[in-house]
């Protein structure tokens, strides 16, 4: 019996030590962990960004004080009334407001001067504070490239970092917004152009730009949107003036200047012209509402520069081949119509609706969403000379539009042209091109008119996808499957 319980308190001791040793791993381990975590760097200021509604950034030269307005905005308030660029004020915001000490240097020190002490000042205004925040930035440490500074209430030096070389060197300049003729460009519903010789006029008719001068045709989206683009974000190079007056304006040529753009935005009311003119290789811009004049990088001269039928869009119809739903073609005495299921898989659309061939039709579609002009044809003209008066096909893709609805889209194929292209020789070695020999060679390139039901317009394009028009609905009947296949 005794040497039973012997045993037992053998065992209890074991356990004992066992959970001991345990706890002492953990809290060791526990205590290596929060050794190897960093300590949290001491500040010398501790205030919220979000509570700064003033600044007053000091150098040996200028003194620029920033302001927020009633919407949060920040604005140069002095020397000149003028908008900040956020970003850059805000990031004096938060630096400084939670600014971070690299390394104490003196606790009391004698002489300020020998730290350079102050050749920068930020005064930071802070939300329900009287007196500002005040942090004295001397002079660089030639050892590790940090800063000298202090804070105007305390009497200890110490170093901050050196990211903030760059914006302690900012002027004036590097402070203002440079987007100084911005707008949203979703909103103009109208452009006037008017650049050296090239005129044009386009107008937003429901979600399409469409060019209505010289030539009425769609145009190219991305090409109006780019231009639209480079006038919102022009960005001041230097600002030549603030309160432009006329003999600035005939300074520069800005009373008559090279290129003009006038903006129509109905949802405000309004209309601004952009005034551009290059003087001296240098490009100056002002607008109808600005007060300013501004030097511009000369990439905007690319987007005034083009003429109105590099914006014309050249596809036949816009549309996504996956977007389509339904296919009807007719060709003399032919009607086949084949529709699509939520499986992808197209079937004849009649009662019986029998499986068709998915890839011939898919095929076609994909031919008829990259159609593209090599050249247009415009009013006025006879359809009858184009082989449209009684088209050889008409092709009618129904596509999704929005979540319930579907649109159409007709193309109407007229009568095809074959016309000589020189054939360049190849070399059999190498495959490229060579020189033309005295007689040239050419060959024979096939061209179809074709018309987009929904424009008064016709369109000069490659003839190959009337290979993939059915001569008969057997034509896109799906194939049976091979008789290996069913055995299996």
């Amino acid at each position: 019996m005794d040497e039973e319980k012997g045993a037992m308190k053998i065992k209890t001791t074991l356990i004992l030590l066992i959970v001991f040793g345990a706890l002492l791993a953990f809290i060791f381990l526990s205590d290596i962990k929060e050794k190897g975590k960093p300590e949290p760097a001491d500040k010398l200021v501790d205030f919220s960004a979000d509570d700064v509604e003033k600044i007053i950034f000091k150098t040996e030269e200028e003194a620029i004080t920033f302001a927020k307005d009633d919407e949060g905005d920040w604005l140069i308030t002095d020397p000149l009334e003028a908008k900040a660029d956020k970003y850059e004020v805000d990031r004096i915001a938060r630096d400084f407001a939670a600014l971070e000490i690299d390394r104490m240097v003196e606790e009391e020190p004698a002489d300020l001067k020998k730290y350079g002490i102050p050749q920068k000042e930020i005064s930071l205004f802070f939300k329900d504070t009287e007196a500002p925040v005040k942090v004295l930035v001397g002079a660089e440490n030639p050892l590790d490239k940090k800063f000298f500074a202090k804070r105007e209430d305390e009497s200890k030096i110490v170093l901050i970092g050196s990211h903030f070389k760059s914006l302690l060197e900012k002027k004036i300049f590097d402070f203002r917004e440079k987007k100084i003729f911005q707008f949203e460009t979703d909103e103009v519903k109208k452009i006037v152009l008017r650049s050296g010789g090239i005129q044009w006029d386009a107008a937003m008719e429901e979600e399409d730009w469409m060019l209505t001068s010289p030539v009425k045709s769609l145009a190219e989206k991305s090409q109006i949107t780019s231009l639209l683009n480079s006038l919102s974000d022009l960005k001041a190079k230097e600002f030549v003036s603030e309160t432009k007056k006329e003999e600035e304006t005939a300074q520069y040529a800005l009373d008559k200047p090279e290129h003009e753009v006038v903006l129509e935005l109905p949802l405000e009311n309004q209309e601004v012209t952009f005034f551009i003119n290059k003087k001296d290789d240098k490009i100056y811009a002002t607008t109808s509402l600005s007060s300013k004049i501004v030097e511009v990088e000369d990439s905007i001269l690319e987007n005034l520069s083009k003429e109105p039928e590099e914006l014309r869009e050249k596809e036949v119809a816009d549309f996504y081949s996956w977007e389509a739903k339904k296919v009807l073609v007719k060709k003399g005495d032919l009607t086949v119509t084949v529709a699509k299921d939520e499986d992808n898989n197209w079937h004849f659309d009649k009662e019986d609706g029998a499986d068709a061939d998915k890839d011939k039709i898919e095929s076609l579609v994909r031919k008829i969403e990259n159609l593209e002009a090599d050249a247009f044809i415009d009013p006025p003209l006879n359809l009858a000379d184009f082989g449209l008066a009684v088209p050889q096909a008409k092709i009618t893709i129904s596509v999704k539009d929005g979540e319930d609805k579907t649109k159409d889209i007709t193309v109407l194929v007229g009568k095809t042209v074959i016309d000589q292209v020189e054939k360049p020789e190849e070399d059999k070695e190498t495959g490229e091109a060579e020189a033309k020999e005295e007689e040239e060679k050419v060959q024979e390139k096939k061209w179809v008119f074709v018309k987009n039901a929904r424009f008064d317009y016709l369109f000069k394009t490659e003839a190959e996808f009337l290979e993939e028009i059915p001569q008969k609905a057997d034509d896109w009947k799906k194939p049976e499957p091979e008789a290996d296949e069913e055995e299996n």
